[in-house]
């Protein structure tokens, strides 16, 4: 979890390569509508936000009633949304990708031709987000170290419960 360009796709993909889980872009599960309003720069709120939520809350119970575990990726921005995920998949856990606004703002421009994201939304992601610092279930990571490294440590965490 955590802002544009932190790296959530990249950690999550090497962990779920790690894990032999199954990885799901939680990008993938925004409306049509919300997609457009990424593109034109236009922030989503919590009403465009609540139905993308909930899919992926749904997502996790099935993923959890057949004992498959995923690695899923989402912002996660607001404690009020992380508590909407926990509320469907008891004992979830997240991993905090911390970054500097700087450095986001850097991958998201560098990778913006091939993403939905444009980097005119960073300021709006930083503004949103609620740091999950002192939350149960959270482990919190410098987005910005090595990825092997990075997916070796949470990894470790998710299967063992503690991180290095």
């Amino acid at each position: 979890m955590g802002v544009a360009g932190c790296g959530k796709s990249s950690a999550a993909s090497a962990v779920a390569a790690r894990l032999g889980w199954r990885l799901v872009e939680g990008d993938d599960f925004h409306s049509d509508a919300s997609k457009a309003k990424m593109r034109e720069g236009i922030a989503l709120d919590d009403l465009d936000r609540a139905t993308w939520l909930t899919q992926l809350g749904e997502l996790l119970a099935v993923h959890q009633r057949h004992g498959a575990p995923i690695a899923l990726t989402c912002s996660a921005l607001k404690r009020s949304y992380r508590d909407l995920l926990r509320g469907r998949s008891v004992g979830l856990r997240f991993v905090f990708l911390e970054i500097d606004k700087a450095h986001a703002l850097q991958r998201v421009a560098a990778r913006a031709s091939e993403h939905l994201f444009p980097p005119s939304l960073v300021d709006s992601q930083f503004a949103t987000l609620e740091p999950p610092h002192g939350e149960a279930g959270v482990l919190c990571v410098d987005a910005l170290r090595g990825r092997d490294e990075l997916s070796q440590e949470i990894a470790d965490w998710l299967t063992t419960g503690s991180a290095a």
